[in-house]
This record gives structure tokens, sequence and C-alpha cells, in this order.
């Protein structure tokens, strides 16, 4: 009784590592988030491409938090904030006052108003979204089977976004297309498979250097991944991808990871309609508040020339920097500016490759797919989830198996078709 109440909304990487830093200290904390589970967002594509089980990668709240003396947790999305009212409304229409309130809402796909691919695309944001995709996957190679004239449209994917998503989820896609349908799907003309990835700037992984670019260009070209840069998906529909050079791919497929913007719960604190982040000060605090502060993906927080960009680093050093300034505040002070340290960024290109870079040190080929291997066990929550993660790429490693391959959502539209890819994410 009596302690400061701190609302954090959103428990991404952000939201949770503040609401751990807060936890057993001397306030009462309230986590709310629409889901009641924490995803690891980086190991999306593994779970759309075979690799690992929703389990693996998410782990409940309730459970994060057991036995803790002042966090607890509500399962309810956030519509509205009321900053001088000093509280925020809920999809239930309730109200949820606050001493403190550390808004770290997240992001979600942003398809630039384009309404065809936002209707024909499935993105990798979300744990439904790449379920969805798994299942559209291996539909896909399913109805290649039984198809006699357009096989290689239900064989080909598009991948639009050649950031560390899209390059990551092509690599694995074509070490699923080449682990499973010589074995399994003899009926199918193996090199009738086609990944085709589409990046709008002259070069993939533009946050890497030069020569990380151009090694994970040749690491996925040797896996058979066409590479189109300087170019982007321009309109979608649900058997066609047109890009923006004019050319017209016949698929079935068109992944999304082009990219993200704030949720619309921000629109709420400073009433921009399009999808802008939360302007914050040094401290992270909105509109100079101290009672208030933005953080991870909602937030614009400076770097260098421009903001910090919407990945997990990030958002991680931002909550616990946060936690350690509500902390400070009430016992009478204040911190130092946020200063993030880069620590580095890596990506993964499938079995055996990946490129790191941890600041002056640059490591490719085996021994970065290594690191990167050590690096995301050590960031996941909970010793059964690094456990069963462990275990799932040891298999697919001696046995060349993704063995998590079973169709969970194996309705048919009437005429037969598998449903559209969108449809499938909303109704998962």
């Amino acid at each position: 009784m009596g302690k400061p109440r701190v609302v954090v909304v959103g428990a991404g990487f952000a939201g949770l590592q503040c609401a751990r830093r807060l936890d057993g200290r001397p306030v009462d904390v309230l986590l709310v988030d629409r889901c009641n589970y924490h995803l690891f967002t980086p190991l999306l594509y593994q779970v759309a491409t075979c690799l690992l089980t929703p389990s693996d990668i998410a782990i409940p709240l309730r459970k994060v938090f057991r036995g803790s003396p002042n966090v607890r947790f509500r399962q309810a999305g956030v519509v509205g904030v009321d900053l001088d009212a000093k509280r925020i409304r809920t999809d239930e229409d309730g109200h949820i006052g606050y001493d403190r309130l550390v808004l770290a809402a997240g992001s979600e796909s942003n398809y630039f108003a384009n309404g065809g691919i936002e209707r024909n695309s499935i993105g990798l944001k979300s744990l439904p979204e790449a379920l969805a995709l798994r299942n559209h996957t291996l539909r896909c190679l399913e109805e290649a089977t039984a198809s006699t004239s357009d096989v290689a449209d239900w064989l080909t994917f598009v991948v639009a976004g050649g950031g560390p998503t899209g390059v990551e989820y092509a690599g694995a896609l074509a070490e699923l297309a080449r682990l499973v349908l010589p074995l399994e799907y003899p009926e199918v003309p193996a090199n009738l498979f086609r990944i085709v990835l589409v990046e709008g700037r002259e070069r993939l992984l533009p946050q890497l250097s030069e020569a990380s670019s151009r090694h994970a260009l040749r690491a996925l070209e040797r896996r058979g991944v066409e590479v189109h840069t300087s170019t982007f998906v321009s309109d979608a529909d649900a058997k066609r991808v047109r890009l923006s050079d004019g050319t017209e791919i016949a698929a079935r497929t068109l992944v999304w990871s082009a990219g993200v913007r704030p949720t619309d719960l921000v629109a709420f604190v400073h009433g921009r309609p399009d999808g802008g982040r939360i302007q914050v000060d040094s401290r992270l605090g909105i509109e100079g508040r101290t009672d208030a502060v933005a953080i991870g993906d909602a937030a614009a927080v400076r770097w260098d020339e421009g903001e910090l960009p919407m990945l997990a680093p990030p958002a991680m050093q931002e909550g616990r920097y946060v936690a350690a300034r509500i902390l400070a505040l009430d016992a009478g002070s204040d911190t130092e500016p946020f200063v993030y340290k880069d620590k580095g960024t890596m990506a993964t290109i499938g079995r055996s490759a990946a490129v790191v870079e941890l600041g002056p040190l640059h490591i490719s080929g085996f021994a970065g797919w290594v690191l990167w291997l050590l690096i995301h066990l050590y960031y996941l929550i909970g010793f059964k989830n690094r456990l069963q993660v462990l275990t799932s790429w040891a298999w697919n490693y001696v046995r060349y198996d993704r063995p998590i391959r079973i169709d969970i959502a194996a309705d048919r539209t009437a005429d037969g078709l598998v449903p559209s890819p969108r449809a499938q994410s909303s109704s998962s």
C-alpha cells in the first residue's frame, strides 16, 4: 500500500525488460498486453519454416512473474491514453490509473497504404502470422502435387524486404525445400521451387557493412534464392506479384517483411495518424514529462543522425534504463540521459552460414553461425525454452530434417483452393 503504481503497456522486449528490472522493488507494477505471452520475435521465421514450435519461442507472462511480490499482469488491449488524467483505456472500456506510465506498445507491419499487398501477403510480426505462413507453405506443397498446369505458381515464394527477417526467412525456406522436397514430395519437380527476395535499397542488410551484405548475397544465391535489389513490390493479388520495374511474378505466396510502424495506440498519445513514432526527450520522457515515457518501437529515440532502429537490442536497453530512472525519481533524484550502446548486428542465412558484426569484429560463415546460435539462446527466456530450441537445432543439424510439418488448419474453401494468405492470418 502507498507504493507508486507503474503501468507498463506492452510485453515485448522493452516492456518485459522494464517490468523484470522492477520486480521486487518498492513499486507496484501492472503489465498490460493483448497477448498473455512474451514472444521472441527474432526466431519467428523458424516457426514459419517448420523448425520450431510456438512454445519454443513464447513464454506465458504469468509464468515469468510467478511468485513476484509486486508485478501483476492483465490481458487487455489498450486503446487510449490520457496523459493529463494519468490513465489508460482498455478495449473493454475500462480505465486504469497510474503514477508512472511506460508505453512500450511495439509495432506492426507497414503496408504503406497498399491494400493489394495487405490483403494478399503474410507478415512475420506475430505468432498467428508465423503459423499461418507455415500452414500456407505446407498447403502449397500439397497443391503442387495435385496441380497439372500451375505447379510453378504454387512453388514460387516472393519475399519482400532484404533486412534480417527477409534474409533469414529466405535462407531457411530454401533449406526446407532442399531437405524435404526430394524425399517427401518425389512427384514435385524440385527445380520448379523458386524463392525471390526483393529489396528496395541497393543491397541486402543495409544496417551491416558492404562486406557482410555481399557475403549474405552469395550465401543466398548458393541456396538458389533469386535476389532483386533497388526494386520493391508495387502490388499483388492472389496469384501474381508485381515489382516496381514492371516484372510480374506468378506466385501464390508473398511474404511481407518490408517495413514496420508503431501500433495505432501511438496516435492516441500525440494525435498523429501517420504512424509516426512518439517523440521523446533525452531521458525518454513524453512531452518532457517524468511520469510518462515511451520506449521500444513506439519511441523515436535520437541516435547519431537519425533514430534508433525498431530492433530488440535498443528496446531492451531502453527498458532497463527506464526502470532505473523510475527508481531514481522515486528516490528523489534522476538518471543521466539515455545513451545507447551498440552491441552489434547479425543475421543467419541458413545452415552453417551467418554474418555477425560486433563493433570492429566481423565474423561470417560457420563461426558466425555458431555465435549467432549462442547469442540467441542466451536471450531466450526460460531454461526449458533454451533446451527445446537447442534440441531442435541439434536434430536439424545432425539429421538434416525439419520436424514440425503439421498443417493444423487444413480447411479448404468452397472451390477447393487454399484460402488467401491474409485470410489465414486474420483467422488464426
